[in-house]
């Protein structure tokens, strides 16, 4: 990616994260992303009362016309101010996920997220002790930081001072640090102003609790985010494919390394209380997972990723505020799963249909190569002069039962090779009829195909010392995928004998194959 491109993708960013700051700040009605209606919020009136429904009803009820409006039109000021801090996250995370994921440190960020929680645990803890408030966010989010960011270090000293493996070591931080947090938690629950609910939205996620300042936190951090990835792309670049090289090179690449790792506990930090520490991984690793099923290319990888992490939080949030029963958490990451799984069968490049359809034109034409080639050798086989011109060989007409005799086809094979002939206009043939002629164009492709193979069965026995009665298999498996430019080469190796001819002799013959044959 070229410096315009960069500063382009940074532009662009200052944009998408300027018009969600512009949703923000949007005068507007206080009603909307809420666990209740705007009539109960006016009127104070108890749940259980509203619609004269009982608090126990667990049914999801359906929106209605005017409700979908405002979501979609994001008429409410809490769900303008959840819709941008979730939007900017996924973009965020769609951004780091993807070096991440090229770096094959995906584990990490979910060891990083758990590593979180016991730093949340003693901010409040501290918090409380000096008397101010252990509830306070930018507190809480500091302690997640320290501790996030001491748990990325404790797998590096691991990793690079002892013999565990990669996958031990993060096993190993991740249960320490997690159940530190959950032994901590214990202890706050049994303080007499303790109450570890109030941080429960930092395990599971709540972001319909998000706050303007919460979003504008997000907007920021993300645009930081965003700045340092597009001045280090080209090192991040090089340090995600080909480490060695950039250490040979002379760059930093420990550094390099802790800078990335310190980005991924930045997103997993701000994202504690969209998505929750549980799930923070997904908006890391999946947006880019999916990405990569589109396209080869490091820039437009990143931007679909930012893209489908960034429709993921929109479209959780239009879920929860649609119905508000379902937790934005957990929709996000179901959202961000859908384009995963839409990604993986239809995606451009590594696509499952796509791959299918690779694989099965690779069969056709392998197909085709072993109906053309068994025709020209039972041509051979039957010609009264077998050094004439081999085109001339193949102007007689094959019997259909003696070519799937030769070759061990069922009729139902044979039937289908000679179909797929004559649809492309190889031979003439049509069902029922019992002998088939080669066009013009199938004479061409016979004789170039059975060229092919020859000259790889001509190489094997003569230089490759292989076994005579396995050149031909090892030829069949090679001759497929061969390159023209690969042809000459061969050509230019046996140009003092088989490749000089119009088509080789076969090599498995031995009077036909050693008559001029190199030695």
């Amino acid at each position: 990616m070229t410096r315009r491109r960069v500063l382009f993708l940074v532009a662009l960013l200052v944009l998408l994260l300027g018009g969600l700051s512009w949703f923000l700040s949007r005068a507007g009605s206080h009603v909307g992303h809420s666990h209740q209606s705007g009539e109960a919020h006016a009127t104070g009136a108890p749940a259980a009362r509203r619609g004269g429904k009982s608090i126990t009803d667990t049914g999801i009820e359906w929106p209605s016309r005017e409700k979908i409006w405002r979501t979609v039109s994001l008429a409410d000021y809490n769900t303008r101010i959840v819709f941008a801090g979730v939007t900017a996250l996924g973009a965020a995370g769609g951004l780091v996920g993807t070096f991440l994921l090229l770096r094959k440190r995906s584990l990490l960020s979910d060891t990083v997220s758990h590593c979180t929680l016991p730093g949340i645990a003693m901010a409040f803890l501290i918090g409380e002790s000096m008397g101010l408030s252990g509830r306070s966010l930018p507190l809480l989010l500091t302690g997640a930081s320290i501790t996030g960011a001491l748990g990325m270090l404790a797998v590096a000293a691991i990793r690079a001072k002892s013999r565990i493996k990669d996958d031990a070591a993060l096993a190993i931080v991740l249960s320490v640090f997690f159940g530190l947090g959950i032994a901590l938690l214990v202890v706050i629950q049994h303080l007499p102003t303790g109450n570890a609910a109030g941080l429960n939205q930092f395990i599971y996620g709540k972001a319909a609790s998000m706050t303007a300042d919460d979003a504008q936190l997000i907007l920021l951090a993300s645009l930081t985010l965003a700045m340092i990835c597009a001045a280090l792309f080209k090192e991040f670049k090089l340090l995600c494919f080909d480490t060695d090289f950039a250490r040979t090179q002379g760059w930093p690449a420990v550094a390099l390394d802790l800078a990335l790792m310190g980005l991924v506990v930045a997103v997993t930090v701000i994202g504690l209380q969209a998505v929750g520490l549980l799930l923070v991984v997904a908006l890391l690793i999946i947006p880019a997972a999916a990405a990569r099923f589109w396209s080869h290319r490091l820039g437009v990888t990143i931007l679909l990723a930012m893209t489908i992490g960034a429709t993921a939080g929109l479209v959780g949030v239009a879920a929860s505020a649609l119905f508000p029963k379902l937790p934005a958490g957990a929709v996000i990451v179901l959202a961000a799963v859908v384009c995963f799984a839409v990604s993986f069968v239809f995606g451009a490049r590594r696509g499952l249909l796509v791959r299918w359809l690779e694989q099965r034109g690779v069969a056709t034409r392998v197909a085709r190569q072993h109906l053309l080639r068994a025709i020209y050798e039972w041509c051979e086989s039957h010609a009264h002069n077998r050094h004439a011109d081999p085109l001339h060989l193949l102007e007689q007409p094959v019997p259909v039962a003696d070519l799937s005799a030769a070759n061990d086809w069922s009729e139902g094979r044979a039937t289908r090779l000679l179909r797929l002939g004559s649809s492309e206009g190889l031979l003439a043939w049509t069902p029922g009829s019992k002998t088939s002629h080669l066009t013009a164009r199938g004479k061409l492709e016979a004789r170039r195909v059975t060229r092919n193979h020859r000259l790889w069965e001509t190489y094997l026995l003569h230089y490759a010392d292989v076994a005579p009665p396995h050149i031909h298999h090892n030829a069949d498996q090679i001759e497929h995928v061969i390159e023209p430019d690969i042809v000459n080469e061969l050509e230019e190796l046996l140009a003092g004998g088989e490749g000089r001819v119009l088509v080789p002799a076969d090599p498995e013959k031995p009077v036909p194959a050693m008559r001029g044959a190199r030695t």
